[in-house]
């Protein structure tokens, strides 16, 4: 008993001290947006500014530019802090890893840049280092923040301008019309297309109607470029509503079947405009985000090379 409480009983200790230790590192915000600034010493103008050069950056060569501004990364030192945020965020395209991070750690007085794998060969660390001491420390010793993220920012933009990588190839993170919402748009034509064809068929046997309905929603999704799996997971979609014997009218008849069928009064069940449920224009741009809505990360590493610098 004595000789298992000796061996396991610092065993327990180290980890409770592990433990304590993991509890008290800086906390790491949400990825919400290209500047990430919880100490508030950006103006919204500034913040909007530096959103819109990052998801132009985005568009032109898919790469990241990630600011992120914090009070501290106390009790680690700013390169570790700065691995777990690339940990945490997998900031770049996932095998590209073409990223790069600009942390401000304002209350340590210390600043690092720090690289995806994809663009150690543009940003060196003694590049990183430079842009560091030639454009961000001089501002930040006169309090000009703004300043020195702006003239760093432009020129890690620049350094990546040339660098050789591969094109984007889908709506980035930064466009509102990319991502997620794509893929909806693409399973919500293929829906609306195997009802249609639901209602064509109607009247053939079930397995050719499956067969069909499934030829023409997978066509409809892969017609809006979506990709292979989304392709069959619309074709599936189209085989199952295929399945389902069509109630109502049918299209040669003026009717689509069940969708927007009419109501006991023979007006459409669809809800009039001015009754509508979506919310107005008026009330969707109040809305302060919008280039920067949807920012994530894309899978990308970094193996922590960088520089790092005090103020």
């Amino acid at each position: 008993m004595i000789r298992a409480l000796r061996v396991w009983l610092p065993a327990g200790l180290l980890m409770l001290a592990v433990t304590a230790f993991a509890q008290s590192l800086a906390p790491i915000p949400p990825l919400t947006s290209p500047v990430v600034d919880t100490t508030g010493t950006l103006s919204a103008g500034e913040i909007a500014q530096f959103e819109q050069q990052a998801v132009a950056l985005q568009q032109r060569k898919g790469s990241q530019l990630q600011i992120l501004i914090v009070p501290t990364t106390q009790p680690e030192a700013i390169e570790q802090y700065a691995q777990r945020v690339f940990d945490e965020w997998k900031l770049g395209r996932s095998n590209v890893d073409d990223s790069v991070l600009l942390l401000v750690a304002k209350d340590d007085r210390e600043v690092r840049i720090q690289a995806g794998y994809g663009l150690e060969g543009a940003i060196p660390d003694i590049t990183a280092g430079r842009v560091i001491q030639e454009y961000l420390v001089p501002r930040f010793r006169a309090g000009d923040f703004a300043g020195g993220i702006g003239d760093a920012s432009a020129q890690l933009v620049r350094l990546i301008e040339g660098e050789a990588l591969p094109a984007p190839m889908a709506p980035l993170a930064g466009n509102n019309g990319g991502g997620l919402s794509d893929g909806f748009g693409a399973m919500f034509f293929a829906f609306i297309v195997a009802i249609f064809s639901r209602n064509l068929f109607g009247r053939l046997p079930l397995p050719l109607r499956m067969l069909l309905g499934a030829a023409v929603s997978g066509t409809a999704a892969l017609l809006y470029s979506a990709p292979w799996w989304l392709v069959l997971a619309a074709a599936l979609v189209g085989a199952v509503i295929g399945s389902i014997a069509s109630v109502g009218r049918y299209v040669k008849h003026g009717g689509w079947g069940n969708l927007g069928a009419s109501g006991p009064s023979g007006r459409s069940s669809w809800p009039s405009s001015s009754g509508s449920s979506w919310p107005s224009s008026s009330s969707s741009s109040s809305s302060s985000r919008s280039s920067s809505s949807g920012w994530s990360g894309g899978g990308g590493r970094s193996g922590g090379g960088g520089a790092s610098g005090r103020w």
